[in-house]
């Protein structure tokens, strides 16, 4: 029975994790998203939207307006992809325990660019995120590295949590 209790904590203790990793980082890209929209004088939910083309094709990519089918569909979807890297880095993380917040940094970037080069390198093109259809390449660069960062940043403060 212990040991079904150890079990048990050990997998709520990796939800905990997992959800602050991918919460961090989908709130992270989000919001960097919308800033490189607005630096690059368009509306700041064309990139949301664009997430939303693995349904509605390349032409969400091109859409201003804010509705569910487009924002609300890119948002959840850029969510669900956020909380899945934040699920592999807390099983890292898990694996890996005794980190410092640099290498805890360290390791979100390394993970950050196993994420674009699978986003944008080895999926089929209607499953990217689909942010190139609404920024600049460097645009796209920044939301995954703030990505990254929000995943370190969220295994950060999961951590401190649990002091």
């Amino acid at each position: 029975m212990r040991e079904r209790n150890r079990t048990s904590a050990g997998w709520c203790e990796l939800a905990r994790l997992a959800a602050w990793c991918g919460i961090g980082a989908g709130i992270a890209s989000q919001a960097m998203l919308l800033a490189a929209a607005l630096a690059e004088g368009r509306n700041p939910v064309r990139p949301i939207n664009a997430t939303s083309h693995w349904l509605g094709g390349a032409e969400a990519g091109r859409r201003d307006g804010v509705d569910l089918r487009h924002t609300g569909l890119g948002a959840l979807t850029n969510q669900s992809a956020a909380l899945f890297w934040g699920t592999l880095f807390a099983i890292h993380l898990a694996r890996n325990p005794a980190r410092g917040n640099a290498e805890i940094l360290r390791d979100a970037a390394v993970m950050g660019i196993i994420a674009a080069t699978v986003d944008y390198g080895l999926i089929p093109r209607r499953l990217t995120p689909g942010w190139e259809l609404a920024l600049s390449r460097t645009s796209v660069a920044l939301a995954m590295a703030a990505t990254a960062l929000g995943l370190g940043l969220g295994g950060i403060a999961a951590r401190s949590g649990r002091r």
